[in-house]
């Protein structure tokens, strides 16, 4: 019984983690979307990535 349930704990973890990893990714609005512009506009400048910024300004700037 102990040894089922080593077993049980150690693959339990890592399995939650890809479960929340994917709902969390599930959860992002698509990039170009009002959503997606909006939660641009509260991220500091200085946290954008490249492509954020090259998105930012095709979809939300010059759409």
């Amino acid at each position: 019984m102990t040894d089922a349930r080593s077993r049980m704990t150690r693959y339990a973890s890592p399995m939650l983690a890809a479960a929340l990893m994917l709902v969390a990714i599930g959860c992002a609005p698509e990039v170009g979307s009002e959503a997606w512009c909006e939660r641009m506009d509260e991220t500091p400048k200085g946290d954008w990535t490249a492509n954020q910024a090259t998105d930012y300004a095709r979809h939300c700037l010059f759409n």
